[in-house]
C-alpha cells in the first residue's frame, strides 16, 4: 500500500470518529476508486503514490465537472456538496500550477522539442505530461499548448 493510500485510510477513520459526513463519504469514494484501479487489468497490482494521485486527479476533474453541470441545471445544493467533496480531494493532490509556472513549461518543452507548429503538439504534451502529473488539468495544458504554438 503506498503512503498516500495508507494516509487516506488513517484519515478516513479520524473523519469517521469526528462524524465528518462530507469528508468521510469522500475518502469512502476515493479508496473504492483507488482499489478499483488497483484490481482493473489483467492482474491485480500495487499502485505507487503517483497513480494515486493519478486516480484521484480523476476523481476531482469528476467533481469539478457535477458541480458546473448542477449550477447549469439550477442545483445549488448539488453543486455545493461536489464542491466540498473537490476541497476535500484538493488536500491530497498537488498544488496545481499558476498560469506564469504553466507558460514556463510550455516554453521550455518546445524548446527542448523543436516544435514550431500545432502540427507537432502531441510531441510537446508527450513531454509536458510527465513533468505536470496532476498539477494542471489537461485541457488547460493543451490549451496552453495550442496558444503558444499558434502564436
Amino acid at each position: 500500500m503506498s503512503s498516500l493510500e495508507q494516509q487516506l485510510h488513517d484519515d478516513l477513520t479520524d473523519s469517521i470518529r469526528s462524524r465528518d459526513e462530507v469528508r468521510s463519504s469522500t475518502l469512502r469514494m476515493a479508496l473504492t476508486a483507488i482499489k478499483n484501479e488497483a484490481v482493473s487489468g489483467d492482474e491485480a497490482r500495487e499502485l505507487s503514490d503517483a497513480d494515486v494521485i493519478t486516480v484521484l486527479g480523476r476523481e476531482a476533474k469528476k467533481r469539478r465537472e457535477a458541480a458546473t453541470a448542477y449550477d447549469d441545471a439550477a442545483r445549488p445544493e448539488l453543486a455545493a456538496r461536489e464542491r466540498a467533496e473537490l476541497d476535500v480531494l484538493a488536500t491530497y493532490l498537488p498544488a496545481q500550477l499558476t498560469d506564469d509556472e504553466l507558460a514556463a513549461l510550455v516554453a521550455q518543452a518546445i524548446a527542448e522539442t523543436g516544435a514550431d507548429s500545432p502540427k507537432q503538439m502531441g510531441a510537446v504534451m508527450k513531454v509536458l505530461t510527465a513533468r505536470i502529473a496532476g498539477r494542471a488539468d489537461g485541457g488547460r495544458v493543451s490549451s496552453a499548448v495550442k496558444a503558444a504554438l499558434s502564436d
